[in-house]
């Protein structure tokens, strides 16, 4: 970065120019950081922003290499770290206040790091990045390696923070998860091990997680085999099936949203639910924390869960998205929740300052507040920010003191150019867009999405304030330009309307017209020299469908303010001949375009080629370069330069970022001219300035009215409403603003309305008298024939309209019929569907027959054809059992063949081989019973099936399933077989019904009986093929019939009629023969019924009148009538036995079939028995091959993890091999260490024999002397505020408290310390051994703090390699354990037996399941022998009876004696008993209780409850043991470590010890016999002068006394005898 920055000025020197950041202006988007206890920093764009809180004073460090990343800081060591965003991403590391790079941290990341976090104890810094890595790397960022990394792909951490007082422990949160790091140190390794933290569900309870590895809850099934895990029914073998979940057992757990850590390094974790947890940091146990709810609950409070914490005493602090700071009072596991603090918006991030003095409250807008706890604790706002990004942004005339910004809400901003200070604001409260300030007044317009352009009076930069709004169009305003004398304000719309307006405040801001150009304007340039008076303006559009772009070119004279009303038509557009408007096309598609001074140029910049396009000039080499943002922020927004050109805006388009920079360098021909045309600009500028400022200054807010009458708001505005008969002018009252445009457009309508009133009106009478006459002529038709009629739509005027019309409706209908036919056809194509795999698939058709009388239905089997596959496979199979039974068959005879040539002749060979040969046959026919069907019955062959007790391999399985098919498949195809004989039996029978029912209707229409004839039909369900057709009866709609159609029907009817017209011609015969004979030839017998004898017509005249051939004649027709009524009678009898003989025949036909039919059912019946013990036998099959699969995958996946496991195993061995090595070596420098220290402490007298020996002790003494290094005592009140105390100190401080204790050395080593007497040369060299003897010391502590280190490292990894081995010897015996398992399932075999009813009889009904014990023999044995049993115990019972019979009599006396002495005894027995008879409690409770068993049971379950308490108990206590002996391991093995260190010692004590005697042998015994002399004598000499000094004392003391007995003998009065 320094290199880039060094080049680009290296650059910018050899151009004579050079740019430099003065400010930068941005508000946080990431957290805000402390640097040190009165500094923040935060990323903005491409720099890091840092703010002294005291004096507000900001300083910037730029990211010369893209976006400033992530940030971190370390406090102790007041260093920043930030990366950059770019493509193989770096981490700074920058010293404070200094800003100079302090290293460069260079990983392996391709995208982006996410997360950084220091340590505070050592130069540890962590970082994370996301995809593709998502990687978590430790760095030691002082020597800038990397000393452990570890990836966990697919996990996006949101948090990451060291454990404050443990820089071993690294804890990461995400939304899903809470992972805790452990960092492992040995030596200079470095290792990384995770451990996840077991989350509660949502409703905050614990779920019971089952080993998915090592289930101990699976039960046992002894019948179906053993149950397996949900991994291995799954069939994972790999590393998946250790995680494995069904759907079921996965629920919902609790998200984490933010953690802190504890001075007990324990975690508190808010989730997103609303809940608080407690991690242990040692066992990382959660607790869910109850909350305790004092108080009403808060209205309208929206604190659902913590989105911030910071940890402090007794609790932390947390902040919702409600604006409130909580205090959470936590206490045991409870907390109480208290208002704290209240903020203007959500609060996104709280941090509390290194001495937790200050709280820093950061918003999510950005805005930063300080909240100081003192006496009197005070709240501040540091830095607020604005509503949103920036969206535009310019220079305040001239441009060196002020300039402004814009938001997309609408919030104005007043920024200092010098400093950056916020000097005011203004909220308009709008959707706004540009933003631009006016160079000829003190006065900015500013564009919103809505169409408006606001005016400011910026005239008091503290207070601004809009004083006019315009109303231009209903389209947003995406271009606000002023022109360079600020004459005219151009306004560009997204609809391609450039809006000119007068600039000028004095007058209100008219509106002088529009230009219509191309829709989606890119820019507007404009040209004003001062020696002319025009303004030459420029519009660059794009040409979407060319790929080219547009430029529009017109010009505004200086006069157009007083000219306005002739240069625009009444809609106020301006006209293109008056501005001269020229349009160019431009091959390249440009997004930017400018025009020259000169105005003769265009300088345009290309998307495709990197370099500005100069039309008509060679191209311009670079002036100055500075790089302000970066791509990842999506480039540059906006630039604006001053006046002066001092001064350059530039505006970030995404990172809300705002640089203001300066010339650090400038000069030249091209500097002088821009500071002479700035100030002939000034000099032009300032006396239009001044009046216009005047002006704002004189003019009122509330004269300035909201605009001209033809640029707002008109209270009654003009309506047209046109009506297709009439047309007039509305006014209506109208309160909504409406554009200026829309009120130019009115206006003139309004005026043509009124210039052509009168040929509105003859038009319309015109219009009236043509429609009466069209009404009249329209009558006169309706009276007319229907030869001379018109069509109704003939009297149409607009034939146009009309067809148009009738063309719209035909789509319309078209539309919809396609509708319905797409409908149709897709209802079409589901019914195919259907009826393909449901009936045209089906080789055999479902259906059904019923009975005649009886509700009874028999349905057949529907089946499929099989395939060539499946025909394949079965034709394999029975091949394959046809081989086989010839090679048994095979074996057998040559067994039996060599059995026989040993065993009986040769004559008897054949007659043994056909018996054998009959019990083979015998044997391979198995019965039903062992069969385990009745497929038999269906004469299906079955030899070719293997024995259910021989079905061991996959194989044979497989192949028993697929003949267990076939066999299905015959008995199905066998019961059809039977079905279709019924079915065509049953048509046969309705054919003879039909046959005689058409007697029978003849006899019923003879014989006039009103009675039904029975006549049978199929039904639907009987044949299912007419559900297949619709009739035209079922169609209930119209059915739609084409013209076509209709008239070939017609055509039809008409040829038919006319066919029997003719056909129906003269016909005299047949007329004839019904007038003699009735229509017949010959009287049949069937018309006796209807013949009736004519009367006589005399009988009509009474009977006195009759004569006698009359009355003969009479007789004569009684007779015959007589005769003719016997003759009906007779035939009506006949007719009526026929009917009932025919009636009878049907009835039995029928019951007939019904019966054939009922016994078909018994029979489907039995054959979906057969077909269910045959899918039985194959679901047991299927069963059982899925079980061998489930077991192969369960061993498959134990290998695997064996094989995972022993990895590990020889991972974790190689891991403690080097540590033992590494630990050995490094205790080896120790020991070499120690000794030397030893060996410093014990030739300190040999180096300093040579002065003497007073001297040398006293140096001695010196020599182990320590200056005391006295700890900066911590005020009172900052040890009350910080909650973490003392924490464990740093690499930092450790060098600090060497330095501190290296500068305290020499004060020792001063000469005023020197002992008298002594030489300052061996002063200077006794200071050099000490000094090097304090080193030594601290590199012994320090190697020693090492060694214990690493010896608990590997302690741990032993530890770990224990583990491993438990679970290798796990693994192993899982195996054994599946291993036994897999052979009993593949020996114990689940047959299929077919039992009797009846025959097996059960007591109680106690049927057991356990029959480990049993065997399964043949029936025929048991039958075999059963009846030899009953012929030997026939034999047996005929000489039992014949002795029976012989000493009947005397076992009958004897037992009668017998019997009599018995009874005697008995009834002896019975008087003793009832005279000694004893009732205990128990009988008579066995007495008297009803439910005496029950009693008993309910005893003995409170026995076995007991008992069970008491296994439980006695488990308890066997691993309370098992703790107990395993910790008192442990402490042996501490024991051992520590007896082996006093060992260690012991033997450098006896070293020392022993070379001491050697000393003492070598100075010799002379010297010590003349320093015992010595000695004593100095004892006797110092004895005499301590007893001649008693002595004197003693003197003394007698004097004194005898001086004090006289004065007390002075002092008292005598008393003498009177």
């Amino acid at each position: 970065m320094a290199q880039d920055r060094e080049r680009d000025e290296a650059q910018n020197v050899a151009l004579g120019a050079s740019l430099s950041v003065r400010w930068v202006q941005g508000f946080p988007r990431q957290n805000v950081h402390f640097v040190n206890d009165s500094t923040i920093c935060y990323p903005c764009g491409n720099f890091v922003i840092f703010i002294n809180i005291e004096t507000k004073k900001k300083t910037v460090l730029q990211c010369m290499n893209g976006i400033v990343g992530v940030v971190a800081t370390n406090v102790p060591y007041e260093v920043v770290a930030f990366s950059d965003r770019r493509l193989r991403p770096l981490i700074y590391i920058y010293n404070f206040p200094g800003l100079t790079r302090r290293t460069k941290l260079k990983g392996n990341v391709l995208l982006d790091y996410t997360l950084l976090s220091f340590s505070y104890c050592g130069t540890y810094l962590a970082s994370y990045s996301s995809l593709p890595e998502f990687e978590l790397a430790l760095w030691n960022w002082e020597s800038g390696v990397i000393l452990c990394k570890k990836s966990q792909p697919g996990i996006d951490v949101s948090q990451m923070t060291f454990n404050p007082m443990n820089w071993h422990q690294l804890c990461l949160s995400s939304p899903s998860a809470v992972t805790v790091w452990t960092i492992e140190r040995s030596n200079q390794e470095h290792y990384l091990k995770a451990k996840s933290v077991k989350l509660p569900m949502e409703d905050g309870s614990f779920c019971n997680e089952t080993d998915v590895v090592f289930p101990q809850s699976l039960p046992k099934d002894p019948i179906y085999g053993p149950v397996l895990p949900v991994s291995a029914i799954a069939g994972l073998v790999g590393e998946e099936a250790e995680t494995f979940r069904p759907k079921d057992d996965l629920y919902a757990l609790l998200h984490p949203t933010m953690h802190c850590w504890t001075p007990t390094s324990d975690l508190y974790v808010g989730c997103e639910e609303g809940h608080l947890l407690m991690i242990s940091g040692e066992n990382l146990k959660v607790t869910v924390l109850n909350k305790i709810e004092d108080g009403p609950p808060r209205v309208g409070r929206n604190f659902v869960s913590p989105v911030t914490m910071a940890y402090q005493k007794g609790g932390v602090l947390a902040s919702g998205i409600d604006g409130f700071v909580y205090s959470f009072l936590i206490k045991d596991t409870n907390y109480k929740v208290e208002d704290f603090l209240e903020v203007e918006g959500p609060v996104e991030h709280l941090m509390f300052s290194p001495s937790y003095r200050m709280l820093l409250i950061q918003t999510d807008k950005g805005s930063i507040y300080i909240y100081t706890f003192d006496k009197e604790p005070t709240f501040e706002k540091l830095l607020a920010a604005c509503d949103g990004k920036f969206q535009a942004t310019d220079f305040i005339t001239p441009g060196n003191e002020y300039c402004m910004t814009l938001t997309q809400s609408g919030e104005v901003c007043v920024w200092g150019i010098e400093d950056g200070a916020c000097v005011s604001k203004i909220y308009l409260n709008i959707p706004a867009t540009v933003l631009a300030c006016s160079p000829s007044s003190l006065s900015a317009a500013v564009g919103t999405e809505d169409g408006f352009v606001h005016f400011l009076d910026i005239q008091d930069v503290e207070s601004p304030h809009s004083v006019h709004t315009a109303y231009l169009s209903e389209s947003p305003v995406q271009h606000l330009l002023y022109d360079q004398r600020g004459m005219y304000l151009l306004v560009g719309t997204s609809e391609g309307h450039v809006f000119v307006i007068n600039a000028k405040p004095s007058s209100l801001f008219q509106i002088l017209g529009f230009i219509e150009v191309g829709k989606g304007i890119l820019q507007i340039s404009t040209v004003s020299p001062l020696e002319t008076d025009v303004v030459e303006v420029m519009v660059l559009s794009p040409l979407p469908e060319t790929g080219r772009s547009r430029l529009e070119i017109f010009t505004l004279p200086k006069i157009l303010p007083q000219v306005s009303a002739s240069f625009a038509d009444e809609r106020g557009r301006l006209r293109d001949a008056f501005i001269h408007k020229f349009v160019y096309e431009i091959e390249h598609a440009l997004s930017s375009a400018v025009l020259n001074f000169q105005s003769n140029r265009i300088y345009g910049f290309c998307n495709q080629v990197p370099y500005i396009c100069s039309y008509l000039l060679p191209e311009k080499e670079t002036f100055v370069r500075c790089r302000s943002h970066s791509h990842q922020g999506h480039g540059i927004q906006s630039v604006r330069i001053s006046m002066d050109g001092q001064s350059i805006l530039v505006n970030g388009k995404d990172d809300s970022t705002l640089v203001n920079l300066r010339w650090r360098q400038f000069g030249g021909n091209l500097a002088n001219e821009i500071l002479e045309y700035s100030q002939q600009l000034s000099t032009y500028l300032k006396n239009t300035m001044d009046e216009e400022n005047d002006y704002l200054s004189i003019a009122k807010k509330d004269s300035l009215d909201l605009g001209s009458e033809p640029e707002h708001a008109i209270n009654e505005n003009v309506r047209l409403s046109v009506d297709s008969l009439q047309e007039e002018l509305v006014k209506v009252d109208n309160t909504a603003e409406i554009p200026w445009i829309q009120q130019k457009s009115q206006e003139a309508i309004k005026n043509e309305v009124k210039l052509f009133s009168n040929k509105r009106k003859e038009i319309k009478r015109g219009i009236k008298a043509l429609a009466k006459t069209i009404l009249d002529m329209m009558e006169e038709n309706e009276a007319v024939d229907n030869i001379a009629k018109l069509e109704q739509q003939e009297f149409g005027l607009d034939l146009e309209e009309l067809e148009r019309l009738h063309d719209e409706s035909e789509e319309e209908v078209a539309k919809i019929r396609k509708d319905a036919e797409m409908q149709n056809l897709a209802k079409r194509y589901l019914a195919e569907l259907i009826k393909e795999e449901c009936w045209n698939s089906m080789a055999v058709k479902g259906r059904a027959l019923k009975c005649f009388h009886i509700p009874c239905v028999v349905e057949n089997f529907p089946m499929k054809e099989r395939t060539d596959e499946e025909l394949k496979e079965l034709k394999r199979v029975v091949q394959q059992k046809k081989i086989e039974a010839e090679c048994l068959k095979l074996q057998k005879e040559i067994v039996e063949v060599q059995s026989a040539i040993t065993l009986v002749k040769k004559h008897h060979e054949e007659e043994d081989e056909e018996e054998e040969e009959d019990g083979t046959a015998k044997d391979t026919n198995l019965p039903n019973y062992l069969l385990g069907s009745l497929s038999t019955d269906f004469r299906v062959h079955t030899s070719l099936l293997s024995s259910q007790l021989e079905l061991h391999s996959r194989e044979e399985k497989i192949n028993q399933i697929i003949l267990l098919k076939d066999i299905i498949y015959k008995v199905k195809t066998a019961f059809n077989s039977e079905f279709d004989a019924a079915y065509k039996q049953k048509e046969i029978e309705i054919a003879r019904v039909k046959e005689k029912n058409v007697r029978i209707q003849e006899i019923v229409l003879d014989l006039e009986l009103e009675e039904s004839v029975w006549q049978p039909e199929f039904e639907d369900c009987e044949k299912p093929e007419r559900t297949l057709i619709v009739e035209s009866t079922e169609i209930t709609a119209q059915r739609h019939v084409n013209p076509w159609q209709k008239a070939k029907t017609e055509l039809l009817v008409t040829r038919e009629m006319e066919r029997l017209l003719l056909s129906r011609g003269p016909n005299t015969r047949r007329r004839a023969l019904m007038d003699m004979m009735g229509g017949v030839l010959e009287v049949k017998k069937e018309d006796i019924l209807r013949m009736v004898i004519p009367q006589p017509a005399f009988m009509s005249k009474p009977d006195a009148l009759w004569s006698e051939e009359e009355r003969k004649q009479f007789k004569a027709y009684e007779k015959k009538v007589k005769e003719l009524n016997e003759e009906r009678d007779k035939y009506r009898k006949s007719l009526e036995t026929e009917m009932k003989k025919l009636q009878n025949s049907i009835q039995e036909s029928t019951q007939n079939f019904d019966e054939h039919l009922k016994r078909l059912f018994e029979r489907r019946v039995r054959a979906e028995m057969v077909v269910s013990q045959e899918e039985l036998k194959i679901n047991n099959l299927v069963f059982s091959l899925l079980l061998d699969e489930e077991i192969s995958s369960r061993e498959a996946f134990l290998n695997n993890y064996l094989a995972r496991k022993q990895e590990e195993k020889s991972q974790t061995t190689e891991a403690i091999r080097k540590s033992r090595e590494d630990l050995d070596m490094y205790k080896e420098h120790y020991d070499n260490l120690l000794a030397e220290d030893k060996v410093l402490d014990r030739s300190f007298k040999k180096e300093f024999s040579e002065i003497p020996s007073h001297q040398v002790d006293i140096l001695y003494k010196l020599f182990k002397r320590r200056p005391r290094i006295h700890k900066q005592k911590v005020h009172s009140d900052t040890t009350s505020l910080v909650p973490f105390g003392e924490r464990p100190g740093s690499g930092k401080l450790n060098k600090d408290a060497f330095a501190q204790l290296m500068k305290a050395m020499d004060d020792l080593d001063s000469i005023n310390n020197m002992p008298e007497g002594l030489d300052p040369s061996v002063w200077e060299h006794f200071c050099m051994t000490r000094r090097a003897k304090v080193e030594n010391e601290q590199k012994v502590k320090q190697k020693a703090a090492g060694l214990i280190e690493m010896v608990a490292f590997l302690q741990r990894r032993t530890e770990d390699d224990e583990k491993v081995q438990h679970e290798i010897e796990k693994v192993f015996h899982e195996l054994i354990l599946l291993q036994e398992d897999k052979v009993k399932f593949q020996l114990n075999l689940t047959i299929q037996i077919l039992l009797k009813q009846g025959q097996v009889e059960l007591e109680n009904f106690q049927l057991l399941l356990d029959y480990s014990d049993a065997i399964l023999i043949n029936k025929n044995i048991i039958e075999d022998l059963n009846s030899a049993i009953r012929t030997q115990g026939q034999k047996k019972v005929a000489s039992m009876m014949e002795s029976k019979e012989i000493h009947k009599g005397i076992f009958q006396i004897e037992w009668e004696h017998k019997k009599m002495e018995m009874e005697m005894e008995d009834l002896n027995q019975k008087a003793w008993d009832i005279q000694m008879l004893f009732f205990s409690r128990d009988r008579q409770k066995y007495l008297n209780e009803p439910n005496y068993e029950t009693l008993i049971a309910i005893q003995i379950g409170i026995m076995e409850q007991t008992i069970a308490v008491l296994d439980k108990t006695h488990k308890k206590n066997v691993e309370n043991c098992k703790k107990l002996l395993k910790k008192l391991r442990r402490c042996s093995n501490q024991k051992d470590v520590a007896n082996y260190t006093l060992s260690c010692n012991l033997r450098e004590e006896l070293v020392a010890v022993s070379e001491r005697k050697d000393i003492c042998n070598a100075v010799g015994s002379t010297l010590t016999c003349e320093k015992i002399a010595k000695e004593r004598y100095e004892n006797m000499m110092q004895h005499q002068k301590l007893t001649k000094i008693s002595k004197e004392q003693a003197e003394q003391i007698s004097i004194l006394q005898a001086e004090v007995e006289r004065l007390r003998m002075k002092t008292f009065p005598a008393l003498v005898q009177m």
